[in-house]
């Protein structure tokens, strides 16, 4: 069902994929309805319900001619997303999934902020996780990462550790995104692979201090669910990105910290695309004198060497990566320019 009421083009479309979301897609209109920024359009994108969600849509559509409803059959979030894209009329776009809430100011904010930066392509904001009781110690743990990362360099320099944008927050500029080639299918998560691809082509990105979105935590989420959103995945498409980066392709010699097993499977994605360390780093003395491959085992110490490698940190534990940073920093080492973290 597609029809457009008015001929202007509103500022913003915002586009929400959604599949069997009858539980919850009530809450999500609501939070959108409730927007004081009103020039937006909504294209619901329906994936192939077998729920009701597809009626709820349109009574909603019925009351308000800013909601567009897509039916496209299953096509998958890809799928979804880009058929939404492809019809959209605002310049920006902001995402939405059919189980989170927006704040009331979200699209106001984000739409000011990026009329204010034009060099900046997508903005997201910080998120708070909901219903509190299902949430996990590591997945509060990684908001906590992720809320503090907020500038363009912030989000430039820890990339490489996670997806640092909780994508149903965020607002870009349609025309980057699409240039870029839009979502793309594969074995990785398609949000985290087009941050990276945007990072790659050196676009900028930001986040809003602000929470402007709650974010559901269930069993279900695709992040806990889906083979594209496994450890292994997120490790591929991280190392393929990282191995291209400019950093670390400049020939510059390579120092990898961390010699334990589940790190060192870790860096032979890295390994496998031809890059050999001139040494590994690790603080366990069981481990130091160690060889790997040849390559000797050292303690942090050695970096304090005249001629600097460049430090890839691929120790994970909780807490030690802000450990490492900071040693790292009293050796004289800057984040993005002598080491980056990965995750």
């Amino acid at each position: 069902t597609m029809k457009r009421a008015s001929i202007a083009s509103p500022r913003i479309s915002i586009v929400l994929p959604f599949y069997n979301a009858e539980d919850t897609l009530v809450d999500a209109l609501d939070s959108i309805y409730a927007q004081t920024f009103t020039d937006y359009e909504l294209i619901a994108v329906d994936d192939g319900s077998s729920d009701n969600s597809v009626d709820i849509v349109r009574d909603y559509a019925q009351r308000d001619s800013r909601i567009l409803l897509l039916q496209a059959g299953r096509q998958g979030v890809v799928g979804a997303m880009n058929s939404g894209l492809e019809i959209a009329a605002g310049s920006l776009v902001a995402r939405m999934d059919a189980d989170d809430r927006m704040y009331p100011e979200r699209l106001s904010l984000q739409f000011s902020f990026l009329r204010d930066h034009p060099e900046i392509c997508l903005v997201g904001s910080r998120v708070k996780l909901f219903p509190e009781e299902n949430i996990r110690t590591g997945f509060n743990e990684y908001i906590r990462w992720q809320n503090s990362c907020l500038s363009p360099q912030d989000i430039h320099d820890e990339i490489y550790i996670e997806l640092p944008i909780a994508h149903p927050s965020v607002m870009f500029r349609r025309d980057v995104i699409v240039g870029l080639g839009a979502y793309r299918e594969g074995y990785f998560p398609e949000d985290y692979e087009l941050l990276l691809r945007l990072n790659q082509a050196g676009h900028r990105m930001a986040k809003l201090e602000q929470v402007l979105l709650e974010w559901r935590d269930s069993e279900s989420r695709l992040t806990r669910t889906h083979v594209n959103c496994t450890r292994d995945a997120f490790d591929q498409v991280r190392a393929r990105y990282l191995s291209q980066d400019p950093r670390i392709s400049s020939g510059r010699p390579l120092a990898f910290w961390g010699a334990g097993r589940k790190t060192r499977k870790r860096v032979s994605l890295l390994l496998d695309k031809g890059y050999q360390p001139c040494t590994w780093i690790d603080i366990d003395p069981r481990k130091i004198g160690n060889r790997i491959n040849g390559i000797p085992v050292v303690a942090p110490e050695w970096l304090k060497r005249e001629e600097r490698p460049f430090v890839l940190s691929y120790v994970s534990n909780h807490g030690a990566r802000e450990l490492i940073a900071a040693e790292l920093e009293i050796l004289g080492y800057q984040r993005g320019m002598d080491y980056l973290m990965v995750g």
